[in-house]
């Protein structure tokens, strides 16, 4: 699945964040666009695993 990132220069602390809208809180950094897009891929798989952890927690609540 592909989700829209978005790419900004870190004027501040240097580098670039990078976030996803679609995924509230996932937001990564790099300090070259490159690594900034790899970590959000990263940030992203991760997101995407906690969620499913969570409603495989819920699902073995329920059934206790």
């Amino acid at each position: 699945m592909e989700y829209l990132i978005v790419i900004e220069p870190d004027f501040e602390a240097g580098g670039y964040v990078v976030s996803c809208p679609t995924l509230k809180g996932c937001v990564s950094q790099g300090k070259t666009e490159e690594e900034a897009l790899e970590n959000i891929e990263d940030a992203i798989k991760t997101y995407l695993q906690s969620i499913e952890d969570l409603k495989r927690l819920k699902k073995l609540r329920a059934s206790l």
